[in-house]
C-alpha cells in the first residue's frame, strides 16, 4: 500500500487519495454514496447526468452544484426533461447554479428522452435493466492509484449499447466513472476503510 494511494484523515480514518482530508463534500461523497450499488431509473439518470456534466471539471464542482442540478432539472425525473422545451433550454443557460454548457444540456434533454424510451424495449426500469447487465462478473480490485484504470471492457460494450440506445456523452471513461460511482465495480483503494478487499 503505498502512502500516496491513502490518506489518513484529522479523523484517524484511512481513505482512498482523492478524498483524503480535503472537503467535507468530498468526505461525505466518498464515505456514503461512491461504490455503494445505486438501483433505479431517477438515481441512475442522475449520475450519468452529473458524470457527463463532470467531463473537463473536478467531481468537487459537480457536488457543490447538485443541489442546484436537482432542482433545475425536475429531480432527475426522465419523463419531466424529456418534455423540456426552449424556454426550459434558455432558463438552463442562464442558471448560475449549475454548468452552464449547451451540449451537456442538450445531452441531458436527448438522454432523458432515451431513458423513457428504454421502458417500452426493456421494461418499467429499463436504464437500471441495461446499465446492471455490465457489471463485470468478476473485478480485479486496484490496490493502490497506480492500479487504478480509465475504461474497462465493460465500460466500453455499456457506453456502446448506450449510444446505440440515443444516449450522448456517455463514452468508456464516463461510463467507467460511472460504473465505479454506481457500485458496479469497487474501486476503493486497499487500506481505505470503505475497501470490501482489504
Amino acid at each position: 500500500m503505498s502512502e500516496a494511494s491513502i490518506v489518513t484523515g484529522a479523523d484517524g480514518i484511512p481513505r482512498c487519495f482523492w478524498a483524503g482530508d480535503s472537503s467535507p463534500d468530498y468526505l461525505a461523497y466518498h464515505d456514503t454514496e461512491w461504490g455503494m450499488p445505486v438501483r433505479g431509473e431517477r438515481a441512475l439518470f442522475e449520475r450519468l447526468t452529473l458524470e457527463a456534466f463532470q467531463s473537463g471539471l473536478s467531481w468537487l464542482t459537480i457536488l457543490r452544484k447538485r443541489p442546484a442540478f436537482r432542482v433545475a432539472l425536475a429531480g432527475f425525473d426522465p419523463e419531466r426533461v424529456a418534455a423540456f422545451g426552449a424556454q426550459d433550454r434558455a432558463r438552463l443557460l442562464a442558471d448560475a447554479g449549475i454548468v452552464r454548457n449547451a451540449a451537456k444540456i442538450d445531452a441531458t434533454i436527448r438522454n432523458a428522452a432515451a431513458v423513457v424510451a428504454l421502458r417500452e424495449s426493456l421494461g418499467p426500469e429499463g436504464l437500471d435493466t441495461l446499465v446492471w447487465s455490465h457489471a463485470p462478473a468478476a473485478h480485479t480490485p486496484p490496490r493502490t492509484r497506480a492500479d487504478l484504470r480509465a475504461t474497462s471492457p465493460e465500460s466500453v460494450a455499456l457506453a456502446r449499447e448506450l449510444k446505440r440506445h440515443g444516449f450522448v456523452f456517455v463514452g468508456p471513461t464516463t461510463m467507467y466513472a460511472a460504473m465505479q460511482a454506481c457500485g458496479l465495480v469497487d474501486d476503493h483503494l486497499a487500506g481505505c476503510h470503505r475497501s470490501s478487499h482489504g
